[in-house]
Protein backbone atom coordinates (compact mmCIF):
# COMPACT_ATOMS: atom_id res chain seq x y z
CA UNK A 1 0.00 0.00 0.00
CA UNK A 2 1.58 3.56 -0.96
CA UNK A 3 1.91 6.42 1.43
CA UNK A 4 -1.08 8.17 -0.02
CA UNK A 5 -3.33 5.15 0.46
CA UNK A 6 -2.41 5.25 4.01
CA UNK A 7 -2.31 8.37 5.15
CA UNK A 8 -6.39 8.62 3.34
CA UNK A 9 -7.15 5.68 5.17
CA UNK A 10 -6.56 7.25 8.69
CA UNK A 11 -7.96 10.54 7.47
CA UNK A 12 -11.29 8.58 7.22
CA UNK A 13 -11.09 6.62 10.03
CA UNK A 14 -10.25 9.46 12.01
CA UNK A 15 -13.46 11.78 9.61
CA UNK A 16 -15.63 8.83 10.98
CA UNK A 17 -14.27 8.87 14.19
CA UNK A 18 -15.09 12.75 14.29
CA UNK A 19 -18.63 11.83 13.23
CA UNK A 20 -19.19 8.70 15.70
CA UNK A 21 -18.41 11.37 18.42
CA UNK A 22 -21.11 13.48 17.51
CA UNK A 23 -23.23 10.57 16.73
CA UNK A 24 -25.69 8.96 19.03
CA UNK A 25 -25.37 5.54 20.47
CA UNK A 26 -26.19 2.91 18.28
CA UNK A 27 -28.86 0.81 20.72
CA UNK A 28 -32.16 1.50 20.00
CA UNK A 29 -32.90 2.04 23.54
CA UNK A 30 -30.38 4.85 23.76
CA UNK A 31 -29.43 8.60 23.57
CA UNK A 32 -26.35 8.98 24.80
CA UNK A 33 -22.77 10.17 22.79
CA UNK A 34 -21.50 7.34 21.34
CA UNK A 35 -17.75 7.63 22.13
CA UNK A 36 -17.12 3.57 21.42
CA UNK A 37 -16.72 1.62 18.14
CA UNK A 38 -16.96 -1.87 17.79
CA UNK A 39 -16.69 -4.48 14.83
CA UNK A 40 -20.06 -5.15 13.09
CA UNK A 41 -18.85 -8.56 11.98
CA UNK A 42 -15.80 -11.30 11.59
CA UNK A 43 -15.55 -10.36 7.65
CA UNK A 44 -16.02 -6.67 7.54
CA UNK A 45 -13.42 -5.71 11.13
CA UNK A 46 -13.03 -2.33 9.07
CA UNK A 47 -16.81 -1.19 9.53
CA UNK A 48 -17.85 -0.43 13.02
CA UNK A 49 -20.85 0.22 15.17
CA UNK A 50 -20.70 2.97 17.78
CA UNK A 51 -21.69 2.89 21.38
CA UNK A 52 -22.16 4.53 24.41
CA UNK A 53 -19.73 2.97 27.32
CA UNK A 54 -22.51 0.87 28.61
CA UNK A 55 -23.72 -0.33 25.28
CA UNK A 56 -20.43 -1.11 24.17
CA UNK A 57 -19.54 -3.12 26.94
CA UNK A 58 -22.58 -5.55 26.44
CA UNK A 59 -22.28 -5.59 22.73
CA UNK A 60 -18.59 -6.78 23.38
CA UNK A 61 -19.85 -9.36 26.03
CA UNK A 62 -22.31 -11.08 23.68
CA UNK A 63 -19.47 -10.17 20.36
CA UNK A 64 -17.73 -13.92 19.33
CA UNK A 65 -15.17 -13.85 16.88
CA UNK A 66 -15.40 -17.66 16.22
CA UNK A 67 -19.39 -17.78 15.94
CA UNK A 68 -20.84 -19.96 13.70
CA UNK A 69 -17.33 -21.80 13.09
CA UNK A 70 -16.34 -25.35 13.54
CA UNK A 71 -13.38 -26.45 15.44
CA UNK A 72 -11.36 -26.90 12.00
CA UNK A 73 -12.08 -23.30 10.70
CA UNK A 74 -11.33 -22.33 14.36
CA UNK A 75 -8.26 -24.35 14.25
CA UNK A 76 -7.01 -22.74 10.71
CA UNK A 77 -8.03 -19.75 11.61
CA UNK A 78 -5.59 -19.67 14.53
CA UNK A 79 -2.84 -21.21 12.90
CA UNK A 80 -2.96 -18.38 9.62
CA UNK A 81 -3.17 -15.59 12.22
CA UNK A 82 0.27 -17.20 13.99
CA UNK A 83 1.79 -16.41 10.84
CA UNK A 84 0.08 -13.48 9.35
CA UNK A 85 -1.77 -15.25 7.14
CA UNK A 86 0.94 -15.60 5.15
CA UNK A 87 2.13 -18.70 3.39
CA UNK A 88 4.21 -21.59 4.59
CA UNK A 89 6.27 -24.64 3.89
CA UNK A 90 7.82 -27.07 5.87
CA UNK A 91 11.60 -26.35 6.90
CA UNK A 92 14.18 -27.54 4.76
CA UNK A 93 11.46 -26.90 1.96
CA UNK A 94 11.04 -24.34 -0.30
CA UNK A 95 7.93 -24.70 -2.44
CA UNK A 96 9.59 -23.98 -6.60
CA UNK A 97 13.07 -25.45 -5.33
CA UNK A 98 14.63 -27.38 -7.48
CA UNK A 99 16.02 -30.35 -6.57
CA UNK A 100 18.53 -32.79 -8.15
CA UNK A 101 20.82 -35.85 -7.65
CA UNK A 102 24.43 -35.33 -8.33
CA UNK A 103 25.76 -38.64 -9.78
CA UNK A 104 28.95 -39.99 -8.94
CA UNK A 105 29.83 -37.99 -6.46
CA UNK A 106 30.66 -34.88 -9.05
CA UNK A 107 30.50 -31.15 -7.64
CA UNK A 108 32.00 -31.94 -4.42
CA UNK A 109 30.23 -34.50 -2.32
CA UNK A 110 32.03 -35.82 0.50
CA UNK A 111 32.42 -39.27 -0.96
CA UNK A 112 34.57 -37.80 -4.29
CA UNK A 113 37.02 -35.97 -1.87
CA UNK A 114 38.15 -39.01 -0.04
CA UNK A 115 38.30 -42.07 -2.80
CA UNK A 116 39.23 -44.79 -0.38
CA UNK A 117 35.34 -44.00 1.43
CA UNK A 118 34.30 -45.24 -1.73
CA UNK A 119 36.37 -47.97 -2.26
CA UNK A 120 35.65 -49.17 1.48
CA UNK A 121 32.20 -49.04 0.92
CA UNK A 122 32.39 -50.93 -2.57
CA UNK A 123 34.13 -53.67 -0.60
CA UNK A 124 31.34 -53.75 2.30
CA UNK A 125 28.61 -53.82 -0.16
CA UNK A 126 30.02 -56.50 -1.92
CA UNK A 127 30.61 -58.78 1.31
CA UNK A 128 27.01 -58.36 2.51
CA UNK A 129 24.55 -60.81 2.49
CA UNK A 130 21.20 -59.97 0.60
CA UNK A 131 19.29 -59.61 4.11
CA UNK A 132 22.15 -57.44 5.11
CA UNK A 133 21.87 -54.85 2.12
CA UNK A 134 17.97 -54.93 2.60
CA UNK A 135 18.53 -54.13 6.28
CA UNK A 136 20.92 -51.09 5.54
CA UNK A 137 18.10 -50.07 2.73
CA UNK A 138 15.85 -50.30 5.69
CA UNK A 139 17.50 -48.19 7.93
CA UNK A 140 18.53 -45.76 4.73
CA UNK A 141 22.11 -46.27 5.17
CA UNK A 142 25.12 -46.12 2.94
CA UNK A 143 28.51 -48.58 3.43
CA UNK A 144 30.93 -48.10 4.85
CA UNK A 145 28.85 -47.97 7.89
CA UNK A 146 30.03 -49.13 11.27
CA UNK A 147 28.13 -50.68 14.19
CA UNK A 148 28.14 -47.52 16.05
CA UNK A 149 26.63 -45.66 12.87
CA UNK A 150 23.69 -48.19 12.76
CA UNK A 151 22.70 -48.28 16.52
CA UNK A 152 22.67 -43.88 16.01
CA UNK A 153 20.40 -44.73 13.04
CA UNK A 154 18.31 -47.28 14.90
CA UNK A 155 17.78 -44.77 18.09
CA UNK A 156 16.93 -41.86 15.67
CA UNK A 157 13.87 -44.21 13.85
CA UNK A 158 12.93 -46.55 16.73
CA UNK A 159 12.03 -42.77 18.61
CA UNK A 160 10.50 -41.23 15.82
CA UNK A 161 8.41 -44.45 14.20
CA UNK A 162 7.44 -45.48 18.31
CA UNK A 163 3.97 -45.40 19.08
CA UNK A 164 3.64 -43.06 21.31
CA UNK A 165 5.29 -40.72 19.24
CA UNK A 166 2.32 -41.20 16.48
CA UNK A 167 -0.87 -41.61 18.22
CA UNK A 168 -1.20 -45.59 17.53
CA UNK A 169 -0.44 -44.73 13.46
CA UNK A 170 -0.46 -48.87 12.33
CA UNK A 171 2.01 -47.61 9.08
CA UNK A 172 4.58 -46.32 11.37
CA UNK A 173 4.44 -49.58 14.03
CA UNK A 174 4.56 -51.70 10.96
CA UNK A 175 7.83 -49.56 9.98
CA UNK A 176 9.00 -50.12 13.22
CA UNK A 177 8.89 -53.86 13.37
CA UNK A 178 11.29 -53.60 9.83
CA UNK A 179 12.85 -51.28 11.69
CA UNK A 180 14.11 -53.71 14.90
CA UNK A 181 14.44 -56.60 12.48
CA UNK A 182 17.04 -54.83 10.54
CA UNK A 183 19.05 -53.53 13.29
CA UNK A 184 19.12 -57.20 14.74
CA UNK A 185 20.31 -58.45 11.29
CA UNK A 186 22.93 -55.65 10.91
CA UNK A 187 23.77 -55.79 15.04
CA UNK A 188 24.60 -59.65 14.51
CA UNK A 189 26.79 -59.30 11.21
CA UNK A 190 30.80 -59.49 11.13
CA UNK A 191 30.88 -57.37 7.95
CA UNK A 192 30.60 -54.09 10.31
CA UNK A 193 33.21 -52.30 10.99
Amino acid sequence: MDRQKVISRFADADAGFEDAREAVCAHPECSEKAEFRAPKSRETLEEFYWFCLQHVREYNAGWNYFAGMDDAAIEKSVREDTVWRRPTWPLGVRPGAATFHVPLGLLGSEAAADPAKVRAGEVQRRSMTGAERQAMSELGLEPPVSREEVKTRYKILAKTLHPDANGGDKRAEERLKSVNHAYKTLRDSDRLT
